[in-house]
């Protein structure tokens, strides 16, 4: 593997990109999917599943773990790679998006976030020095700045605020990152749905020559055109040669599409927190294992799948799990879901070296739009 932190095109189909990052501790093959590893797990799941499944990378949150177990006590245990028994690259987020999610238990100005903990109420501050700091003790691969993440729908005055103050804060945090050979930390651009904003913030962080740029603050509210549009809008204004991350994104249909405009890497709760509530991602759409229509179904969710999960188990018994609360039901639809969301990453990619996007996009919409398996019997 490369020593320092490196990106690729490989090969491009129309405006979809394949591409490669490469650093010390392994390659990202994208377009990439980063399962959520929020407090150091992907939640249901043991972390050699997730790298059988195709996961080149895992993300880490920063505002829960400097909660717990604390950001010090990690690095004292050799960083999260060793903590989480994971050897291969890892991002984390700043706390930014904890900034709006918990906007309740917080007060903001141009230093930072003072806010008290949700665990115990304890009180904590998070500034682009500290975080980056965080970032630094869990020893992550992928560093990103510090940001102001507004919900929207929002007014432009709003906006503004928060986009002008999340710049200053990249500044703030690049000069607190420093020169990390082998890492790297990312810009945010913000801006909410306010093209002309969103293109303010893609050219200024552009100008800072940092080493990968996220789309931040979309998927927080907009409906999907909305999201689309200002993606349209914003890709063009950022560096072509460096990796493009869309954070917090999405559902199958969110990625197909911001794949075809450009977008690089994902990561998104929505596999995981589906797989506990008894929903499955597949080829043939969701499947909603609560329903009664499985009860006597001795099919699997896809006898064409490689992983075991959708593969080996009924639908019957899958549905006697979720209706039983079976610890068991969470770990089997969250391997589903991952396995699906990897395959699907691995078939655009493989589509884009083939020059055949298009065609994978029409037939992945189309089995999506065909349904689920008729009931049986």
């Amino acid at each position: 593997m490369s020593e320092t932190f490196q990106f690729g095109l490989l090969a491009t189909d129309g405006k979809a990109r394949r591409g490669s990052i490469t650093m010390p501790r392994g390659e990202v093959r994208t377009p990439a999917f980063m399962p959520v590893g929020t407090a150091g797990t992907v939640k249901a799941m043991y972390l050699d599943q997730v790298r059988a499944l195709g996961s080149d990378i895992i993300l880490g949150n920063v505002y829960h773990l400097m909660l717990r177990p604390g950001a010090e006590r990690v690095a004292r245990l050799g960083g999260l790679h060793d903590f989480t028994r994971w050897p291969h690259p890892i991002l984390t987020d700043s706390g930014g998006f904890q900034v709006m999610s918990l906007a309740s238990l917080r007060e903001l100005d141009e230093s930072g976030v003072r806010f008290r903990s949700h665990i115990d109420g304890s009180r904590h501050e998070l500034t682009p020095e500290r975080s980056i700091e965080i970032q630094g003790l869990l020893d992550s691969d992928i560093q990103m700045q510090f940001d102001e993440c507004i919900r929207l729908p929002a007014e432009r005055a709003e906006i503004e605020r928060a986009m002008e103050m999340s710049l200053r804060w990249a500044e703030r945090s690049a000069t607190a990152f420093g020169d990390q050979p082998g890492k790297a930390m990312f810009g945010i651009v913000q801006g909410g749905d306010v093209i002309d904003l969103r293109i303010r913030s893609a050219e200024r962080l552009a100008a800072m020559d940092l080493k990968g740029y996220a789309v931040g603050g979309l998927a927080v509210g907009e409906p999907q055109d909305v999201m689309l549009a200002t993606i349209d809008e914003t890709l063009p204004v950022m560096p072509t040669e460096k990796p493009r991350y869309l954070m917090g994104v999405g559902t199958p249909d969110d990625i197909l599409q911001s794949v075809a405009r450009g977008i690089d890497m994902f990561d998104c709760v929505m596999p995981t927190r589906a797989g506990r509530h008894g929903l499955a991602y597949t080829r043939f759409g969701k499947v909603n294992l609560k329903n009664a229509r499985h009860a006597d179904d001795p099919r699997p969710l896809d006898a064409e799948s490689d992983c075991p999960a959708s593969r080996d188990y009924s639908r019957a018994y899958l549905h006697h799990l979720v209706r039983s609360n079976e610890a068991l039901a969470a770990m089997l639809l969250t391997w589903n879901n991952l396995a699906y969301y990897q395959a699907l990453m691995a078939g655009m990619r493989a589509a884009i070296e083939a020059g055949g996007f298009d065609d994978f996009a029409a037939n992945t919409k189309a089995g999506w739009a065909r349904g689920d398996l008729p009931p049986c019997g």
